[in-house]
């Protein structure tokens, strides 16, 4: 039986993700997933691409907000979800554009400490996502900071298979998925095209393509070679190295560990 083996959001785009039991699917993805990101001083986000040590933020959700802590220093933040944001800037997620809230210049000093960087903390309106490409879109389907997509799926069988070709074994979270499936082939997910849990349907559309962020270790910030190196020898597409499925979806409602995973 193909089942639901993990979930997972990224609350503050490109820094520690939180494992989850259950989540909440809206109109743009899963609650609270990368609906704020750091973006430099032109408004172009920022990503573990060109800063690894953003790896070492961890993010955790509590009753009344974010809680951002660096993993070797302590060093912490807390950022409530009721903040008066009133300051809009433009902001870019490779080629899309958009605007987004300004959360507030005390949280961009304490960030660019952080990472030693000069970089500002946004958050995204809800009445302001971003649209899918519509290249993609089925129904004018829209996303949050993430890379395109409102959802990434990969098979759990899928990062087994690759594991057994490393000398080192990688944990799921050099991936980024928000989604985890247990019980089917390697690499089955790249033909799912239309699929339920718990209700909500959902859409294979688009490979994921991978780059170096999956050879950052999470907890140290340190990029290596693995596991795109192997990948690349087996899992190479034109110029592009594959690894999980883009998701669209219709329809809302609550996911869980365990859901069973209904293709149609």
């Amino acid at each position: 039986m193909l089942q639901v083996s993990a979930l997972y959001i990224y609350p503050i785009k490109s820094l520690g993700g939180i494992s989850l039991t259950h989540a909440q699917v809206t109109d743009r993805g899963l609650q609270l997933d990368r609906r704020w990101m750091l973006v430099n001083e032109a408004g172009v986000f920022l990503s573990q691409r060109q800063l690894p040590q953003m790896a070492l933020l961890q993010v955790n959700v509590e009753h009344d907000g974010l809680s951002v802590v660096h993993k070797k220093t302590g060093a912490s933040i807390a950022i409530p979800f009721q903040l008066n944001i009133q300051n809009e800037t433009p902001v870019t997620v490779w080629d899309s554009r958009s605007t987004a809230h300004l959360v507030g210049a005390a949280y961009d000093v304490w960030f660019s400490e952080q990472l030693g960087v000069a970089c500002r903390l946004v958050h995204m309106p809800e009445s302001n996502p971003i649209p899918v490409d519509p290249e993609y879109a089925h129904r004018g389907e829209v996303t949050s900071f993430s890379d395109g997509y409102p959802f990434l799926l990969i098979g759990q069988s899928s990062l087994d298979e690759l594991n057994s070709r490393l000398k080192a074994p990688v944990p799921m979270n050099r991936f980024r998925p928000n989604i985890v499936v247990a019980g089917a082939a390697p690499f089955a997910e790249d033909g799912w095209q239309h699929f339920t849990i718990g209700g909500v349907h959902f859409y294979g559309v688009k490979r994921c393509g991978r780059c170096l962020v999956t050879t950052i270790r999470q907890d140290e910030g340190i990029a290596g070679k693995e596991p795109l190196q192997t990948l690349a020898g087996y899992r190479k597409d034109g110029t592009k190295i594959y690894f999980g499925q883009n998701l669209l979806h219709q329809g809302t409602g609550t996911i869980k560990v365990g859901d069973a995973v209904q293709l149609l």
